[in-house]
């Protein structure tokens, strides 16, 4: 009898719960990122080093993003949208590590991060608008609407998991059958071009993520404070 080549086999239980590679490796980047995170940040000086210069140029990085596609001040959404992009980077590119599998190449993590996307959504449009001000926003422009604004919540959250589960695992498989194939040498190119797509991938999911909270949050957001210097700019001398 064959299996799946989806089913996932467990390493081993603790207790009654089995763990399985996707959530060791998990384990693994989360304690990751969290140790690097937390060693490159403690002791930020006026005159940065290298490492403080990359750690300013991915918050920078985020942050404008954020700021560019909900015109609001990123520092409410940077935790959340920071951390779903480092981890989808690191974890897409965990497959150029030997024996490791990404754990965004199986469809419990990233339906687990399309879920965490549609719960923040539901969270930020709330927080902000209020829950029947929420709400509301599903029978716009008319409650003829509603419908398909319920459906277009739900699909658009498996788009996500489809989106991301298609293109890791048919990277995997790709260098994995080059790799029976050719030898070692040959995939070489192709692991550079997986290290492409993984970042490519990172930011579409973190870019997608940033947009349906946007959505939720709406007009209510803090517009950025830019926007608003030329109203505070004085118009010069009054005229005669």
């Amino acid at each position: 009898m064959t299996t799946s080549p989806l089913a996932l086999e467990p390493l081993f239980h603790i207790g009654p719960v089995p763990l399985t590679s996707p959530v060791l490796i998990t384990w693994a980047i989360i304690l990751l990122l969290g140790v690097g995170c937390f060693l490159a940040s403690r002791r930020l000086t006026p005159r940065p080093s290298k490492l403080q210069c990359l750690l300013e140029l991915v918050v920078g990085a985020i942050d404008d993003q954020i700021r560019n596609t909900m015109e609001t001040e990123p520092a409410r959404y940077r935790p959340l949208i920071g951390t779903i992009f480092l981890y989808v980077l690191v974890a897409n590119w965990s497959s150029l590590v030997p024996g490791a599998e990404p754990p965004t190449a199986h469809l419990e993590t990233d339906a687990a991060l399309a879920f965490i996307v549609l719960g923040a959504t539901v969270y930020f449009g709330v927080a902000t608008r209020g829950l029947g001000g929420y709400l509301k926003t599903f029978a716009e422009p008319t409650w003829v609407m509603i419908p398909l604004n319920i459906v277009e919540q739900v699909t658009r959250t498996f788009s996500l998991i489809v989106r991301l589960f298609g293109n890791v695992m048919s990277g995997v498989f790709v260098i994995g059958i080059v790799l029976s194939l050719a030898g070692l040498l040959v995939p070489i190119p192709l692991m550079a071009l997986d290290l492409l797509t993984g970042a490519v991938q990172a930011y579409i999911f973190a870019v997608l993520a940033t947009v349906f909270i946007g959505a939720a949050v709406g007009e209510r957001a803090k517009p950025h404070p830019s926007s608003d210097k030329s109203a505070e700019k004085p118009t010069g001398k009054p005229t005669e």
